[in-house]
């Protein structure tokens, strides 16, 4: 808490609130009191400038372009470590040591399979079926199956949902995609690492032997670091507002994939390949340009700049250099839609008019070219999201659950609407 305090003056009258400092960040100014003390909310949509919460575990620097998991930067972790290492640092607060380390990736290894009747579940959905809309319906289901880790009261209950969420997820994640290309599930396979296991369950099948390509699998891992978790975002700020009535873990999950599928959140990498089709190739780059700079065209240039970041977006660096080792180990070397990216990120980051707006290149703007590369449909893009981000959302739930100061969620409004009024019989309407 800071010794220094906010001033709101409201007519002749006036009111001082406490500031508090994070240990980096900007200062905030505490008005839970506001509306006892000066009977006003504060008006603020999208809560853009409204801290919801007091969070030890992701620290972003939109202006600096710097995002750290519990103080590590982004950078180091996807470099030198593993995602496993990564859930565990978010969930528990520090890198583990490699007792800590194999034991984490033991119990997650042992809770990849699902309850055997829930592979009848997926039999329910049409065939054609989204695989958005597969993950949000058996996600929530997983409450019907566990009932041993529902109780949000138990500390040993807490951790044990946390464990099933981040292992069972790729489980999931892999069925949904079988399932809408009719091919059968693949079982989890213990022997291989996280990313390498996903890879398999997706695209092995039973005529035939499949070998995982361990750049691949490092691609895939490096991906899932990526997006583990990004501070207050949309999804996390509903499974965090699921979770503070006290539903179960899984039906608060499930609230944050329904977020995510938006297209303004999770859906930006698909926005951002579907552009860089339209675009087709270098020669129709300065037109497409042009086009996004004037104003009263509707094109616009999916995966540039960021709602948070007003500098390089550091996971985009990263994204840049996992999609060309992809793409140089399938050998695919002519990719119009890659030409067509490296021409726009250099125009973005020369152009005085993207450099004006801070229009640089987000992680969207490569991750769509990459994970096409490494075989999935589009419309897998925002689940391999969601399941990279699971392991976030827990950690922000269970660092709410255990926040003594924690509340139902209840966001105020500015009523516009009739004011009271007395009811007219319908014959005389």
């Amino acid at each position: 808490m800071s010794d220094q305090n906010a001033t709101l003056t409201l007519g002749d009258r006036k009111w001082d609130f406490p500031v508090k400092n994070g240990t980096i960040g900007p200062d905030v100014i505490d008005i839970a009191p506001l509306y006892k003390n000066t009977g006003a909310f504060t008006y603020d949509p999208g809560f853009t400038s409204t801290a919801s919460c007091e969070s030890k575990i992701t620290y972003i620097d939109g202006d600096e372009g710097t995002l750290l998991y519990r103080g590590y930067p982004i950078e180091q972790l996807a470099e030198h470590g593993d995602f496993l290492e990564t859930c565990y640092l978010l969930l528990y607060g520090e890198l583990p040591t490699p007792v800590q380390k194999q034991d984490f990736d033991t119990r997650v290894t042992r809770h990849t399979m699902l309850h055997e009747q829930m592979a009848r579940f997926f039999s329910g959905f049409r065939r054609d079926a989204h695989p958005m809309a597969i993950m949000v319906g058996v996600v929530g289901a997983l409450a019907a199956f566990y009932h041993d880790s529902t109780d949000i009261s138990d500390p040993h209950q807490r951790m044990v949902a946390s464990l099933r969420m981040v292992a069972k997820m790729p489980t999931i994640a892999a069925m949904a995609y079988k399932y809408s290309i009719g091919q059968p599930f693949v079982y989890p396979n213990n022997e291989l690492g996280y990313a390498a296991n996903f890879l398999n369950m997706c695209f092995s099948v039973p005529a035939e032997k499949y070998e995982v390509n361990p750049v691949l699998a490092r691609a895939m891992d490096r991906i899932f670091i990526l997006h583990a978790d990004h501070e207050q975002n949309a999804s996390t700020s509903t499974v965090r507002l699921a979770g503070s009535s006290g539903a179960n873990p899984f039906a608060c999950i499930a609230a944050g994939i329904a977020c995510l599928w938006g297209p303004a959140h999770g859906g930006a990498n698909e926005a951002a390949l579907n552009m860089l089709h339209e675009i087709g190739n270098l020669d129709s780059v300065d037109k497409y340009v042009a086009k996004a700079k004037d104003k009263n065209d509707p094109f616009r240039l999916m995966g540039f700049g960021h709602r948070v970041y007003k500098n390089y977006d550091p996971r985009a660096r990263i994204m840049q250099t996992t999609c060309h080792e992809v793409l140089n180990e399938l050998g695919i070397k002519d990719d119009p839609a890659l030409d067509v990216a490296i021409e726009l990120e250099k125009i973005a980051l020369s152009d005085e008019y993207f450099v004006e707006k801070k229009l640089y290149p987000n992680i969207d703007f490569y991750s769509g070219i990459t994970l096409r590369a490494l075989g999935f449909p589009a419309e897998m893009f925002t689940v391999l999201f969601a399941l990279a981000r699971t392991v976030g959302w827990i950690a922000q739930w269970k660092e709410m659950v255990e926040d003594p100061s924690q509340r139902i969620g209840r966001p105020r409004q500015l009523y516009t609407g009739a004011t009271q009024r007395d009811y007219v019989d319908i014959n005389k309407r």
